[in-house]
């Protein structure tokens, strides 16, 4: 059987010397039989805006782990059904869900050339929790339930004490202070991928600059433009190079939904990140072929600063989550499949399905008297006008829903809103920092289990429940995590939305769907993935 190396078949394609249905049989696996490829195997997408970092340990936000998965792999990944495979590790078993031993493939390398071993993951999980780091996901390895994690985030252990262990270059052992079944499914995330010790040690900040980055996923970053492009290029070293069919990846971090659109119609994208709301009916009307619609992982909400006047007052929070019309939002707003939510979680993860709370079984009317009344009650009238800001991050998406509740808000209940918009990087640091009243905000699934969204308004989680702190509902979650039961843990999981239904800490407003423009050339688009995890290293692009 005649054999030729991958760089070689890019390169008789480039010169039109083989064709792209000689191609697809030789070596992309991944491409159904039959398929012609086009001759340029470049991908253009929408990233929604410009990444804050690509450095997996300090990355909080959905653009940043769209690149991150293209640049590291992790011991496990997911395929285009959601399901959990193989990664950097070829197979892992455990005797109890405590103790856990992954065994890593002898061919996996960084784009250095250097193998990739259990000791990279020992540094990288280890960087993760150390507060010299300032992970701002340092709580989710604690989150795991790995050995001695929390106590080395709040500094009272040394990070050597984490239970992680290289027992040789290509075993890691990871010990768990509790039984966790679904424990292999988080280690998917984008914190949980390994770092290169060696270049991070030689460049301190700048190692994730294009010339000085080290990584052992399928692409490499070559060009960065910051607020124009983000150009990846094929990683020769990455150990499953030869199934790869994407040569250039290319992220556009594009705020105006609009200005998006009319790019993918041009040509020059093969998908959106979003789509604008006012344009969907007439895209599916004109272009049925380009939009996609797929159930996601994802809850919308707006988070109240519970720790500051006024809204310290539960009856604040309750008023004015009980005077959003979700119907209004999910229907006459986004119109796409969207559901209106009343709890955190979205129904669509696994094993969960949650009764009502009792605010979400009233008409729109019955809620909008109970929020009236709260809010006399709490001492604001017309006289007295409730006064504060509403904080979101640039998108016109974004923007239309903030003007449309604000409007409510201001019509049933005499509020004064000032929206406030501030770039990705700004807006991550105030939500953060606390800078906020009210401020938009969104939660995607890092793994299909329940924990992922209610482990969010934990007191020490930076990014939801140090805003809410509430002993509570930090006692049902860490019961919940700590239960050897599933059917126990699922009961925990219904009492800690409905303590937050009691605590109004955030205001659900919908359930996602994700709506975007695909070309119908690009192949592989993974429309089983609940998470909406997308690898350029499974996808293609189809001859015209």
């Amino acid at each position: 059987m005649l054999t030729i190396n991958k760089t070689k078949i890019a390169l008789l394609i480039s010169t039109g010397i083989l064709s792209s249905t000689i191609v697809q049989s030789s070596y992309a696996a991944n491409v159904p039989a039959g398929t012609k490829l086009a001759k340029k195997q470049e991908f253009v997408r929408g990233n929604g805006t410009e990444v804050a970092t690509i450095d997996p340990q300090k990355s909080e936000g959905v653009p940043e782990s769209n690149v991150i998965r293209d640049l590291l792999e992790g011991l496990v990944t997911q395929d285009a059904n959601g399901e959990t495979i193989p990664g950097v590790a070829e197979s892992w078993d455990t005797p109890d869900n405590k103790t856990f031993t992954f065994h890593l493939r002898h061919n996996a390398k960084w784009s250095s050339g250097d193998p990739v071993t259990a000791g990279d993951f020992v540094y990288s999980f280890r960087r993760a929790v150390d507060p010299k780091t300032a992970s701002p996901y340092a709580w989710y390895l604690s989150s795991t339930k790995m050995k001695n994690a929390q106590d080395i985030i709040e500094g009272k252990k040394d990070i050597s004490e984490l239970g992680v262990e290289a027992v040789d270059d290509y075993t890691l052992k990871v010990t768990l202070d509790t039984e966790v079944p679904y424990f292999v499914k988080m280690l998917a995330h984008t914190t949980m991928m390994p770092v290169h010790k060696a270049t991070i040690e030689k460049w301190g900040e700048k190692w994730t600059k294009p010339e000085h980055f080290v990584g052992n996923g399928a692409y490499l970053p070559e060009k960065w433009v910051v607020n124009e492009r983000l150009e990846l290029k094929r990683n020769p070293n990455y150990w499953d190079n030869e199934h790869t069919v994407i040569n250039k990846v290319t992220f556009l971090p594009i705020e105006d939904q609009v200005a998006e659109m009319n790019r993918f119609l041009s040509g020059e994208i093969q998908m959106t990140n979003e789509v604008p709301n006012e344009h969907f009916h007439r895209l599916q009307k004109e272009y049925p072929q380009d939009v996609a619609i797929k159930g996601n992982l994802c809850s919308y909400y707006y988070q109240f600063n519970a720790m500051k006047a006024p809204f310290n007052d539960v009856r604040v929070r309750k008023a004015l989550s009980y005077a959003i019309d979700r119907d209004i939002i999910t229907k006459a707003i986004l119109g796409q499949g969207q559901k209106p939510a009343y709890f955190l979680t979205p129904e669509i993860t696994a094993g969960f399905s949650p009764q009502l709370p009792e605010y979400g079984k009233l008409t729109q009317k019955q809620r909008d008297e109970k929020a009236r009344a709260l809010l006399a009650e709490a001492g604001y009238d017309k006289d007295h006008p409730l006064d504060f800001s509403l904080l979101y991050n640039t998108s016109g998406n974004h923007k239309k829903i903030a003007v449309a509740i604000s409007s409510m808000w201001k019509k049933k209940l005499g509020v004064n809103v000032h929206l406030e918009n501030q770039e990705w990087k700004s807006y991550l640091a105030s939500r953060d920092q606390g800078n906020f009243d009210v401020t938009r905000a969104a939660w995607c699934g890092d793994y299909n289990e329940a924990s992922t969204f209610l482990t969010l308004m934990m007191s020490d989680n930076v990014n939801g429940g140090v805003h809410y702190k509430s002993p509570a509902y930090d006692a049902i979650i860490d019961k919940a995590l700590n239960s050897k039961s599933e059917s126990e843990r699922t009961q925990l999981y219904y009492d800690a939305e409905a303590q937050l239904s009691k605590d109004m800490p955030l205001a659900p407003i919908y359930q996602y769907v994700t709506t975007r423009l695909v070309s119908p050339q690009l192949g592989g688009y993974p429309e089983g993935n609940a998470e909406d995890k997308i690898y350029a290293k499974d996808l293609y692009i189809k001859a015209k």
